[in-house]
């Protein structure tokens, strides 16, 4: 009876999460391999029987280069998301326990404003008669206006405000948990604050850092507004080709092809930083 009722426990704590993963998951990630793996309709959509046309127009090189180019930006902005993220959280984490909550609501609040708001107020920033070109020329340093927008700094820039909260949360919560009497007995030791940084604190968030790295990664990589907004034709994201497939040229099945190669980089990505993750833990705990 005990271990029935313990099954049943189980079941009971396991089965939300199951059958979320199934409806959300595995049904519409079952549906795109079905779609990949039909021939596109003559009026739009997908049409009957089985055919691997969609797959072998993945392997174009137009699209290798759009994959290579989302993969860039999407990295790009993951470094400098780190690297923003990292010392705001150290700072957070190094404050009162009670100062904590106004600094971590400053950054986290607006993340929940609509991203289309968040992106036309970059058009408006970036833009050739914006406020950062008219305080460039107010002060002198420029004559004519830059071109900032619709570019693929343009695409870093909105991608790096939009996902920084995505960073910094599971850096904070690394940062938080680790230890300072270490950094006192590194210091108390002798160790220089690069050494403090790479021996102490570092092996400490590289699971934060992974963490943060996989999220902002892996929503930057599939983002198709700030693309569409602030890039524009010259720094199209594999997002955009697969709405626009989709929603315009009504191709399903290349349009699914294409997500599933999305859903491939995707994991291989993740396994990537799982790993070093895991090695960068036992080197620093070795």
């Amino acid at each position: 009876m005990t271990g029935e009722r313990d099954s049943r426990l189980a079941l009971l704590a396991v089965g939300p999460g199951a059958l979320y993963l199934l409806i959300f998951f595995l049904v519409p990630l079952g549906l795109i391999v079905r779609y990949a793996l039909a021939p596109a309709a003559p009026g739009g959509g997908v049409g009957p029987g089985v055919s691997l046309d969609a797959l072998r127009a993945v392997i174009n090189p137009d699209y290798a280069r759009v994959f290579a180019r989302s993969a860039g930006l999407a990295a790009a902005a993951t470094v400098l998301t780190l690297g923003i993220a990292y010392p705001v959280a150290w700072a957070i984490a190094g404050l009162p326990r009670e100062r904590r909550l106004l600094p971590l609501l400053v950054i986290v609040v607006p993340a929940w404003i609509n991203l289309l708001i968040k992106n036309y107020a970059w058009i408006i920033i970036l833009r050739r008669e914006g406020l950062l070109n008219g305080l460039l020329a107010w002060t002198g340093v420029i004559r004519e206006p830059l071109p900032l927008l619709f570019n693929q700094g343009a695409v870093v820039v909105g991608l790096v405000h939009s996902y920084l909260p995505f960073m910094l949360l599971p850096l904070y919560v690394a940062l938080e948990r680790l230890d300072r009497g270490l950094i006192e007995a590194a210091r108390d030791l002798g160790a220089r604050p690069a050494q403090v940084f790479r021996r102490v604190v570092w092996p400490h968030t590289t699971r934060g850092v992974a963490a943060g790295c996989t999220f902002v990664f892996v929503l930057a990589l599939g983002a198709f507004v700030t693309p569409d907004l602030l890039g524009g034709a010259r720094a199209m994201m594999i997002g955009n080709v697969i709405q626009n497939q989709i929603l315009q040229v009504r191709n399903w099945p290349l349009g699914a092809a294409l997500s599933l190669g999305l859903v491939l980089v995707v994991l291989a990505a993740i396994g990537l930083l799982a790993l070093a993750g895991g090695r960068e833990t036992r080197e620093g705990t070795g």
